[in-house]
């Protein structure tokens, strides 16, 4: 699997942190995207819109120091956005107002006021920093097509009991979920992640791809191998 792009990219470069410890840096993005992921569900987003918007905040991180802009400030312009460009509309407020139940359970919806105007301008005008940042580049082609393929194929080739017996597929998708924690995305070509993390939920459930060893070639240089998907 060749990574493309820059080295430094979506964590790529970063220095370990002490005793193999995630960078201060890394931890940071964990914690932000997490945030996207938990409030893009209650968003009602599916799955593609959130890819983007953690792909989006990835991206803009590596273009600018994560000390230069508030990095959830960041996170909710990129779900602003990603709505856009996935054609999943969201309103600013319930953006808003998603976030704030999110930094403080149990509180109040924050009122129609001057703080709540201001954050909601802070929002659109971070969105066009991002866009210029990101030089309008911000479609992306995500794994998720790409598993689900995979998935289809492995099952009609895995023997029924063995397929029903492990949550080969749930752990797949999980994983690729969890890839959005970093900057996978934008280290590696779609249908390599896709791959990836088949092959990995395959290996945690001890899965055997029938005839594999009689293979010339692993079965996932295979899937490698296929043309894009439209």
């Amino acid at each position: 699997m060749e990574a493309f792009g820059p080295g430094t990219c979506g964590g790529g470069g970063e220095t370990p942190g002490t005793e193999g410890r995630p960078a201060p840096e890394a931890r940071v993005h964990f914690r932000v995207t997490r945030f996207i992921m938990e409030a893009g569900v209650k968003l009602g987003m599916q799955s593609i819109p959130i890819a983007t918007a953690c792909t989006i905040y990835h991206k803009f991180f590596c273009e600018i120091n994560l000390d230069a802009y508030d990095p959830y400030l960041v996170a909710m312009s990129s779900l602003y956005l990603a709505g856009k460009v996935e054609e999943q509309h969201l309103r600013t407020r319930d953006i808003i107002n998603v976030s704030n139940r999110y930094f403080h359970p149990g509180g109040e919806p924050l009122e129609l006021d001057s703080r709540f105007w201001e954050l909601r301008d802070s929002i659109v005008q971070c969105e066009l920093l991002v866009l210029r940042v990101l030089r309008f580049q911000v479609s992306f082609q995500h794994p998720h097509k790409y598993l689900l393929h995979y998935l289809i194929s492995l099952k009609n080739w895995l023997n029924r009991y063995s397929w029903q017996r492990t949550p080969v597929s749930v752990t797949a998708w999980a994983l690729l979920r969890d890839s959005y924690h970093g900057g996978l995305c934008l280290r590696f070509r779609a249908q390599h992640i896709a791959v990836a993390v088949l092959h990995l939920a395959l290996q945690a459930y001890g899965v055997e791809v029938p005839a594999e060893a009689e293979a010339e070639k692993p079965w996932w240089q295979i899937y490698t191998m296929d043309t894009e998907i439209p």
